[in-house]
């Protein structure tokens, strides 16, 4: 489809005036074509004359051949659009601080393009005063046009749960907010036509990025308060997994599990969180110590496992991405995990049906295996997230891969149903 872009794609439907409210079909389009972009752009394209656009040539050589709407990533695609959806990612820099150079970026771009009237949507996770007073500033030079009088701000916090069927971004509640109340109209529209008008309009773009923020926080101190009573549990030599079964009985037990938190949100948005707090004098001491706890695990699962190995152990493991059932190996703890058993001296052996091989050797230096079947002859077998492909496994599987007295860790609640022989060693987290 890039090939055949034009930037007179969609005809303007009747004349652009001096805002984009007035226009009955506005041009769409999205920036960023990832697990947030490109579901939103599937769904917008249904309603409104819409182009994709992301700077990576190769996956855009890969949508191009199965969604039904035009992506590019040709600049010239920028031209004549009225509203400028942005869902860049926003990590992390290696000291812990906001990166915030996609979005620089993007706004950049963005504003070379800008015309009066139009409207530039944030979907990317930031800290309250980001969209109007970083990327703001950024747009007005770039565009040479008055923030707020010529084009309008406005920010809808994604909500996109990767592997989540149930909570797709037209099932959802919206959260939008817009420069001005007729910017929040708008928005309220335009994405209630996708959602069937699931819309909660904030007061203002600072509540609605702070309401983003502390959705993902609230999660990873939840996490850090489950993991602490794991680390806890294992002194008693207790399973944390029983323990948890047990206190759900409760009926209002908040359920969280224990183990290892990555990926591209609740293991960065926290930081987000506390770096503004630092910024304004005060330290955000829940948020680091659910942070500090989180991170720790890695180091906490590396030691138990071996403490309960020969030194120079060969070691399987089942799982790299972040999350059970998709291919996201951002910010992945598994990688971690993996890296800290080899500095032990363990051979470990890496499977993953979902990761990129390709992906995963340049971003971690781990070389996946393209199957585990029939491989025998390990000390360890780590089930480390829980693909459907692993759940499914029988005790025999697991079992013929095993040296006598192999050990089998389940990190993830895996197989904990399963009867296995008491020459294997069985450790539940």
């Amino acid at each position: 489809m890039q090939e055949n872009l034009k930037t007179d794609l969609y005809p303007l439907t009747n004349d652009f005036c001096l805002s984009v409210f007035n226009v009955e079909m506005p041009r769409i389009i999205v920036i960023g074509l990832g697990y947030v972009g490109l579901p939103l752009a599937t769904e917008f394209a249904e309603k409104f004359p819409l182009i994709g656009f992301d700077i990576c040539p190769k996956k855009i050589n890969q949508l191009s051949k199965f969604v039904e709407f035009p992506v590019t990533c040709d600049e010239s695609a920028l031209v004549n659009n009225d509203v400028f959806i942005i869902a860049v990612p926003t990590p992390i820099t290696s000291d812990f601080q906001p990166d915030l150079k996609h979005l620089e970026a993007s706004s950049k771009l963005c504003g070379h393009y800008l015309r009066k009237g139009s409207i530039v949507v944030f979907e990317s996770t930031v800290y309250p005063g980001v969209t109007e007073e970083f990327c703001g500033p950024i747009l007005e030079k770039a565009s040479g046009l008055k923030c707020g009088k010529d084009f309008f701000l406005g920010y809808s916090p994604e909500r996109i749960n990767p592997g989540d069927n149930n909570h797709t971004v037209e099932k959802i509640t919206k959260i939008v907010a817009g420069q001005t109340s007729e910017t929040t109209d708008f928005l309220a529209n335009l994405y209630g036509s996708i959602n069937n008008h699931n819309i909660y309009k904030a007061p203002s773009i600072k509540v609605a990025e702070a309401s983003k923020l502390i959705e993902n926080a609230q999660r990873d101190i939840n996490i850090g308060f489950i993991n602490e009573i794991t680390i806890i549990l294992s002194m008693l030599k207790i399973s944390s997994y029983e323990v948890l079964k047990a206190a759900n009985t409760k009926w209002n037990f908040l359920n969280f599990e224990p183990g290892l938190v990555g990926g591209h949100c609740i293991g960065v948005d926290p930081y987000y969180l506390s770096c503004l707090s630092q910024e304004l004098g005060y330290t955000a001491l829940m948020t680091l110590a659910g942070r500090t706890t989180n991170e720790y695990m890695v180091r906490f699962l590396g030691n138990q496992i071996h403490s309960r190995l020969e030194k120079s152990s060969k070691i399987l493991c089942l799982g790299i991405t972040f999350k059970e059932d998709i291919d996201d190996i951002r910010n992945s703890k598994v990688a971690a995990l993996i890296l800290y058993l080899k500095q032990f001296g363990h051979e470990v052996v890496v499977h993953d049906p979902q990761a990129d091989p390709e992906e995963t050797r340049k971003l971690y230096g781990i070389d996946l295996i393209p199957t585990y079947r029939d491989l025998i002859g390990f000390d360890a077998v780590i089930g480390s997230v829980g693909h459907k492909e692993y759940r499914h496994l029988a005790a025999e599987d697991i079992q013929s891969m095993l040296n006598p007295q192999g050990l089998i860790c389940d990190i993830k609640n895996l197989w904990s149903q399963l009867v296995f022989s008491q020459h294997f060693r069985y450790w539940l987290l």
